[in-house]
């Protein structure tokens, strides 16, 4: 910004100098710090697409007045021209490469997330989850084990914010519900022992909305705790929906949280478990797709298995060209008649 170099980027035009003691731009401090001795100056900008990205300056013409002519002035123009692309070119090529490198690292946590997810249930098991980013990594997660007897672990979750930063919460906190659930029954007890090791180590106020408990392949009994979280639904047929809503803040914001255990007898039933990027859908009309349309897809598809209606719930929202901004996450919960074991 300083000098004749200064005030030809500014101005993005070219200038010759013909006596740099009599121009009151010119900086002197190359000249006192190094004893050289400018006489004359011709500065071209280099300029790309209308913008100046720097400037080609000639100093001391090699003649006996060591000035510069119009004519220098077009073979300037001319080479600052070249430079100014091969510049652009470069930095095109190199940001090209970052973003190259970039995608890669994004790919390679995507597939880490994936590892995270349990594998595809068989029809005869209690739990069936679904998960779509809207971007690369997710925010998102799911998850549901045998911990013990016949007890299964799941949790459902959605970490506040997108991207990178998300995706890394997401697996610390998934990593350690699926550690601690092995040891510990009651999903209160189990929410606070995750959220006093988030609070430690959460930053720039990301937090954690989950429901997470056990269910009861024998009994159906479900025992869960919602922490700031979508309300799920229970559904069962020839009745209205009931939501089960949140009775503490998300995890990661305050680590003295009280936590409470939800039981739900599921006889007949279902319980859905889901984030609000599938409520938050919006049709072509801008109209979002609500907990009430939830509802009318679950009853047109109700006469599905649980795996079969899970992905046609999804399948269905996009049949109806709703655009998804967040992350799309559901878990559905049932009671099934035949025993599950581990090679059904």
């Amino acid at each position: 910004g300083q000098g004749i170099v200064g005030e030809t980027v500014s101005q993005n035009t070219a200038q010759i100098v013909r006596d740099v003691s009599k121009h009151k731009n010119f900086s002197s401090v190359v000249d006192e710090a190094t004893g050289f001795v400018t006489r004359s100056i011709m500065c071209v900008p280099l300029t790309v697409r209308g913008q100046c990205i720097g400037a080609l300056e000639l100093i001391n013409k090699r003649t006996s007045d060591s000035l510069f002519a119009e004519s220098d002035m077009s073979l300037a123009t001319v080479a600052a021209a070249a430079a100014a692309l091969s510049i652009h070119n470069a930095r095109m090529a190199q940001a090209l490469v970052e973003q190259e490198r970039v995608r890669r690292e994004l790919e390679l946590a995507r597939q880490i997330q994936l590892s995270l997810l349990p594998p595809a249930a068989p029809a005869s098991f209690p739990i069936h989850g679904f998960n779509i980013p809207a971007r690369e990594v997710s925010g998102d997660f799911f998850d549901y084990r045998e911990v013990m007897d016949d007890r299964i672990y799941f949790s459902l979750a959605d970490v506040s914010g997108k991207g990178m930063n998300a995706a890394l919460l997401m697996a610390k906190t998934t990593s350690l519900l699926r550690c601690l659930a092995k040891t510990i029954e009651d999903p209160a007890d189990l929410l606070a022992k995750v959220n006093a090791e988030i609070c430690e180590t959460a930053a720039m106020g990301m937090f954690v909305t989950i429901v997470a408990g056990f269910v009861s392949s024998k009994t159906g009994l479900v025992e869960l705790s919602n922490a700031g979280h979508q309300p799920p639904l229970y559904w069962k047929e020839g009745t209205k929906y009931v939501e089960i809503p949140a009775t503490a803040p998300p995890i990661g914001i305050m680590d003295d949280i009280r936590f409470e255990t939800t039981r739900i007898d599921l006889n007949d039933g279902s319980l859905y478990i889901f984030t609000d990027g599938v409520t938050e859908s919006v049709a072509p009309d801008g109209c979002e797709l609500g907990v009430d349309g939830l509802c009318k897809i679950i009853d047109a598809l109700a006469g599905l298995d649980s795996g079969q209606r899970l992905e046609a719930i999804v399948t269905e929202i996009g049949n109806q060209k709703r655009k998804v901004h967040d992350d799309l996450t559901l878990l559905l919960i049932e009671k099934k008649t035949n025993v599950y074991t581990d090679d059904a």
